[in-house]
């Protein structure tokens, strides 16, 4: 491989929602047939994909306000990231990891966390090894498939359809979590009417869950991608608007 190869892979790399599987297949077939340096094959993956992770999510934190309004602009992405953004505030560090490798999960993650102000240093430490694992994983199948078969057409495809099989079960398990956290809020939004139906019902109205104070505060339970904005604007223990 020359320099324009390795060029190649930093800049399908870096940008997210670039296909680029069958080309981390086929760069780990050649460094297999010693045609290209492995370990420098994998630092240019992970590198430029963690840069890619790092400037989305200083855009995110720097934007936070138009980020989340263009997220929200369609319910898919409105989910996805109220999801991202619940599971991050949840078990931090190891779901930002964890998130790289499910479908949009570079893009979810990457924006939750800037929004939600997550601790950049946390980030870079969390995207980092997520990203060093991808590198591994996706160049690997191509060298360790080569190695094995001895045919590099055919690693290829083995790698190729273990991609696809892998991306396949990360959205099925990503649906399934959403669907029980949908069923859970679904539930909760039961209980919370039937409560305030029966405060308004022996005359206290006034603790009820709707409505907006002076501030535009909105007395609705709190998600978590509006929990930091609610308190930077000081709307202590309220929440304001989702969409606001």
């Amino acid at each position: 491989m020359d320099l324009m190869a390795y060029g190649l892979l930093a800049l399908t790399t870096l940008p997210p929602l670039v296909p680029n599987s069958a080309l981390l297949v086929t760069a780990g077939v050649l460094a297999s047939q010693g045609q290209a340096f492995l370990p420098l094959i994998l630092v240019i993956v992970a590198g430029s994909a963690l840069l890619g992770d790092v400037l989305m999510y200083l855009l995110a934190r720097r934007f936070g306000g138009p980020v989340r309004s263009w997220m929200q602009r369609r319910p898919r992405r409105r989910a996805l990231l109220e999801w991202t953004s619940a599971h991050i505030r949840r078990y931090g560090l190891p779901f930002v990891i964890g998130v790289r490798f499910l479908p949009s999960g570079r893009i979810a993650g990457a924006l939750a966390s800037g929004v939600l102000r997550y601790p950049l240093r946390k980030y870079v430490i969390g995207a980092g090894f997520a990203e060093a694992l991808w590198a591994t994983y996706s160049v690997g199948l191509g060298y360790m498939g080569s190695a094995a078969a001895g045919d590099p057409f055919y690693a290829a495809g083995i790698g190729i359809g273990v991609s696809c099989a892998v991306a396949a079960a990360g959205s099925a398990l990503q649906w399934i979590s959403r669907r029980r956290a949908a069923v859970r809020a679904s539930a909760d939004e039961r209980d919370r009417a039937g409560a305030d139906g029966a405060h308004k019902a022996a005359g206290e109205g006034d603790g009820g869950a709707g409505g907006a104070d002076d501030r535009g505060c909105q007395r609705t339970p709190k998600t978590a991608l509006t929990r930091d904005f609610d308190t930077a604007n000081g709307c202590e223990g309220r929440t304001r608007s989702p969409l606001s």
